[in-house]
């Protein structure tokens, strides 16, 4: 199912209305949001530790995320009062590039923090991309699933928006099983991300 997400009729939201209506529905959400990240390259235009990172500067980079652990740890707790479980499937390619080594930097903030996440060898959903590779997925309990879209050099501009529960069910039990297939995300980051040096941009 995922490989045909794009196939798929839905309701084109430009990024400003994405946010909006995926905040207000993850706001009400008990039970389990999932999100698959494919790419290897986004860009973050309005992340001053991606800015950092993309100028050169790691340790600021490394730095800013850092300062941000109060308020992923604060949106744990909020998580978990409301019910709601964020788990994600990050697919890997080796060997790690420079965008993926800052954003698997980002994501060892979420698993410190109690968020699931868990990694994946590109080698390892290659059945899964015979008619396309997989896209970026998010879907929000049995609800709703929003593929995110970006411009040609990745910077988000939205998301398409799909209602059809057949679809949502689908794509929600492809991302279970390669989430459970996954390594556990730090366990992953310790041994492969940790040792590198700073990324050359």
């Amino acid at each position: 199912m995922l490989d045909r997400i794009g196939d798929v009729p839905g309701e084109f939201l430009d990024h400003a209305a994405y946010h909006a209506r995926l905040a207000l529905e993850m706001g009400r959400l008990r039970g389990v949001f999932w999100k698959l990240e494919r790419s290897q390259v986004f860009r973050e235009p309005n992340d001053t530790s991606w800015q950092a990172f993309m100028s050169g500067d790691w340790k600021s980079a490394l730095d800013l995320l850092e300062k941000d652990r109060e308020d992923v740890r604060a949106e744990a707790r909020r998580n978990a009062a409301q019910g709601l479980e964020i788990r994600r499937v990050r697919v890997v390619e080796h060997p790690v590039g420079p965008y993926l080594q800052w954003e698997l930097h980002a994501l060892s903030l979420l698993a410190c923090e109690g968020f699931g996440l868990s990694v994946l060898p590109a080698e390892q959903v290659a059945a899964l991309e015979v008619r396309a590779r997989l896209p970026e997925v998010v879907v929000v309990g049995d609800q709703v699933l929003y593929e995110v879209q970006y411009l040609p050099d990745w910077t988000p501009c939205g998301a398409r928006r799909i209602t059809a529960p057949d679809v949502i069910g689908a794509a929600a039990s492809e991302i279970e099983r390669l989430y459970e297939r996954g390594e556990p995300f730090l366990s992953y980051f310790d041994r492969e991300v940790l040792p590198l040096p700073a990324p050359a941009v």
